[in-house]
């Protein structure tokens, strides 16, 4: 019997076996980059030639597009692909190298600089919802800010008052909040006489101006005294409150008459308000110690001011 020939070691087989596979890939990988222009040449004539054409045409016509449109929905081609794509991060690197292109950045400036743009702003800035929306962020962030003023206003009125331990204090407003009411109403006030000043100043120079100067700064005066006591009685007589007061929840009220204040009491009132501003504030200590915290104005009218969610003074 005839021996069989060595093959020789596993490691001298393994690497002929490589090298010969390397060859053929080389060859081939050779073959394919000479074929390729013919190759290519010879396809796009294969496709330009009118039997193709028809084949293709009849093909596209017939129910292969939807058979392979409703193949890929089934089997979550694009589903898959897309989360692939996310998973490798491909479609952010994508994305972002269009967005950074010089063409993406012309375009949108293009977009922001076109009428249809400006119009599309002009319409949804002017709209319903962007005012409503406005509005009420306006009015929330108010309320905000009047809120805190009025909960630390009235933690001061708490720690300000020195009267007796059994005085009703959770009732009765202290100098804190009724000092911040009487701060707005005197801005109020102001801006009233502003008003009437340079309404004033217009028809002097009309007719001329007004002669002499001392009368003109007398008128001026009196104009301002009206216009603060008009104030203080209308309010306080008709809601109880002056728009200061109001603000800060608190609430004037007469020990007679059910509460309401009459005009004599509202004058009186405005009187005593006047008096105890005037001596740098002194009218306004008795409210320190009064077990009502009430000031020189509330003496003299017989009054009581009130935080506006209590009860009522009987």
């Amino acid at each position: 019997m005839g021996t069989a020939p060595d093959k020789g070691p596993p490691d001298e087989r393994s690497a002929v076996a490589g090298a010969i596979g390397g060859a053929a890939v080389y060859s081939a990988r050779v073959a394919a980059r000479v074929w390729r222009g013919p190759l290519e040449a010879a396809a796009e004539e294969l496709l330009a030639t009118p039997e193709v054409r028809r084949a293709l045409d009849r093909t596209l016509s017939g129910p292969l597009p939807e058979e392979l449109g409703r193949l890929l929905v089934r089997h979550r081609v694009v589903e898959r692909v897309t989360r692939e794509l996310v998973t490798s991060g491909e479609l952010q690197r994508a994305v972002e190298a269009t967005l950074a292109g010089p063409e993406s950045k012309e375009m949108l400036d293009r977009v922001l600089a076109s009428d249809a743009m400006k119009q599309a702003l002009e319409r949804v800035l002017a709209g319903p919802e962007v005012r409503s929306a406005l509005a009420s962020q306006t009015a929330g962030f108010a309320d905000d800010v009047m809120s805190g003023a009025r909960e630390t206003a009235t933690d001061l009125d708490s720690r300000l008052s020195v009267s007796t331990r059994d005085a009703p204090h959770t009732q009765f407003a202290g100098v804190a909040s009724r000092g911040v009411a009487l701060v707005v109403d005197a801005l109020a006030i102001v801006a009233g006489t502003a008003v009437l000043g340079g309404a004033a100043a217009l028809v002097a120079a009309v007719v001329g101006g007004l002669r002499p100067e001392w009368l003109a700064q007398t008128l001026l005066s009196v104009a301002t005294a009206a216009v603060a006591i008009g104030y203080f009685v209308f309010f306080w007589c008709t809601a109880g409150q002056t728009p200061g007061m109001r603000l800060m929840h608190v609430r004037v009220l007469s020990r007679r008459h059910a509460g309401r204040l009459t005009v004599w009491q509202a004058l009186l009132r405005t009187l005593g308000l006047a008096l105890a501003v005037i001596p740098c504030f002194l009218g306004f200590v008795p409210a320190l110690f009064d077990r009502r915290r009430r000031a020189l104005p509330d003496y003299l009218a017989g009054t009581e001011v009130v935080y506006d969610a209590g009860p009522s003074v009987a």
